[in-house]
């Protein structure tokens, strides 16, 4: 029996009592009051007559007909049995409002509505935990993606905008905290459909709990926290199996890559982008003196890469506890701390205090000292973006959108994660002559990326790999369309993974192996078009022999009769 039920029990147990008793004296006395038949005779209503006659009575509903017309005594009790039975409904509907305005009961109302709707779902989603700046943005990339979202927050104003948007794929969400276990287990973690667990609650000993639990209840499914402490992050590696992003240390770290290989960057920005979008423009970070304005944890990573690469660099805050030797104390927004900071012959400045209208200032005041300024801003609140927008830097942090980039990369394809971990360790060279092949395969948007894997439970990678494994099945037969083999789908591969080991850029000619899994990049319409032909073992011959057997036994009979 659920919650719902025992509190409905529970509330209206002595309503329902005393409108059972007013029916049933009301019924039994009518019984027993005499009457009179058109003949004379005396006589007593049948109990079936009674209860029909309170039934239309006591419901108000004042139909009339009756075996024969009442005597005064019968006249008497209905009159009493009238506003019995209107005290004992005004009792009962009284109960009833005043449970449903109960919190207890509207909380147990909503979770039962959860938990019907997450068991209603047959399509893939993901579990969302926290539904902040970041939260709504990721949900609203997995819902272009095609799939669901159950969204879990402990805040009721938070969650308001799930309700009102027009998603393409359902969303589910509850006010609750997702630290309790049982709540993990009523959003589906353990169901065959969920695809993972996202954490981005604003605290992290919160995402440390939600993440160390989600592991306990579902080994196998991927977790991936948010946290921004040095503690929370060692914590959750330590424990093993979550994937932990720190915003402020990733988006150092691309910076750290815009200044080595700016290509590089461009490259990771525009595979991890919504598919169809502009690509994301060529950022080259200079090299020479930098200000950082705001030396707390998102400035303490920039000033991390800028030491790793050599450069010099004087920050500014405003808090003493975080000045140190390469920290003055002040406020970036006086021209003052800025000419002390060097600003006049700095090449780059680091607006990256807590509050966006500061941030603004800062820039604008730098740049009255220093016209050419590479300027890099961080966005605290997404209804602030005009000012960013205002700022024109060269590089914004918007931690929503970076969240949003780095977790449909590590959730919804992991070989593009493991791709892009790999290109790292490549030349800029090598990062510009891919954003050639893309961009000459597709143009100038953002690619789709997908992954195929070689299952020979699918019918035609059985075909093609097991029965009948020559001619040998190639990533550059995965590339032709099934229904004209002189047509290419417009996919180039990326990665091909084959006995634990990975291969960049793989040549088409290659073969494939069962198991073996390779990551492309191209036109969404694609991937749909290679699902089909890896289910189809007479889409798989055509395309690797020219030659398209029949698809029914008379048609094959006749064809090995012939």
């Amino acid at each position: 029996m659920t919650d719902v039920q025992l509190m409905v029990l529970r509330r209206l147990r002595m309503p329902l009592i005393v409108l059972i008793v007013a029916y049933a004296v009301s019924v039994f006395g009518l019984t027993l009051m005499p009457g009179v038949d058109p003949d004379g005779n005396p006589w007593h209503m049948s109990l079936f007559d009674a209860f029909y006659v309170m039934s239309y009575t006591a419901t108000t509903i004042g139909f009339g007909e009756v075996p024969y017309p009442f005597s005064y005594a019968q006249r008497m009790w209905m009159t009493v049995s009238i506003y019995v039975s209107v005290i004992g409904w005004a009792y009962a509907l009284g109960s009833i409002f005043a449970l449903v305005r109960y919190p207890a009961f509207r909380q147990a109302l909503a979770r039962s509505r959860f938990e019907s709707g997450v068991r209603r779902l047959v399509d893939r989603f993901y579990v969302i935990c926290g539904y902040g700046q970041s939260g709504r943005r990721l949900a609203a990339a997995l819902d272009r993606l095609g799939y669901a979202c159950v969204v879990i927050d402990i805040s009721d104003e938070r969650l308001q905008p799930l309700h009102l948007q027009d998603t393409a794929q359902p969303a589910i969400g509850l006010v609750g905290d997702a630290r309790l276990p049982e709540l993990l287990e009523a959003a589906g973690i353990r169901r065959d459909n969920c695809q993972g667990l996202t954490i981005l609650t604003a605290d992290d000993d919160v995402a440390q709990t939600i993440a160390i639990e989600g592991r306990v209840i579902a080994p196998d499914l991927p977790v991936l926290a948010r946290v921004k402490t040095p503690a929370a992050q060692e914590t959750l590696t330590a424990f093993g199996g979550v994937t932990v992003v720190n915003p402020f240390e990733t988006f150092a770290f691309n910076f750290g890559v815009a200044l080595a290989k700016p290509d590089a960057l461009r490259l990771e920005d525009w595979l991890t982008g919504v598919p169809g979008a502009e690509p994301p423009p060529r950022i080259e970070v200079p090299r020479g003196r930098w200000v950082l304005a705001g030396y707390g944890r998102f400035g303490r990573a920039i000033a991390a890469q800028l030491t790793d690469a050599g450069l010099p660099w004087k920050s500014i805050d405003r808090d003493p506890a975080n000045c140190d030797t390469d920290c003055l104390e002040g406020t970036g927004l006086a021209a003052e701390a800025l000419k002390r900071a060097g600003i006049e012959e700095a090449c780059g400045l680091v607006a990256g205090t807590d509050n966006d209208a500061n941030n603004l200032a800062i820039v604008i005041a730098a740049r009255r000292l220093r016209p050419r300024l590479f300027v890099v801003i961080r966005q605290n609140h997404a209804t602030n973006r005009s000012l960013i927008d205002a700022a024109r830097a060269n590089m914004s942090f918007v931690q929503a959108q970076l969240m949003t980039h780095e977790c449909v990369q590590m959730l919804t394809t992991p070989l593009l994660n493991r791709f892009l971990l790999r290109a790292r360790a490549e030349s800029n060279t090598w990062a510009q002559g891919v954003c050639g092949r893309v961009q000459d395969l597709i143009g100038a948007q953002v690619p789709h990326t997908w992954s195929v894997t070689c299952d020979p439970v699918q019918l035609g990678v059985r075909r093609a790999l097991i029965e009948q494994p020559e001619p040998r099945l190639t990533i550059a037969h995965l590339l032709i369309d099934p229904d004209d083999r002189r047509l290419r789908l417009k996919g180039t591969p990326l990665l091909l993974l084959h006995n634990g080991r990975d291969a960049m850029l793989p040549d088409e000619s290659t073969p494939l192996t069962a198991g073996d899994r390779v990551l492309f990049a191209g036109e969404e319409g694609a991937e749909r078009v290679q699902e089909r032909l890896l289910g189809d073992d007479v889409a798989i011959d055509y395309v690797r022999t020219g030659r398209e057997p029949p698809r029914t036994w008379v048609g094959r009979w006749l064809a090995r009769a012939g």
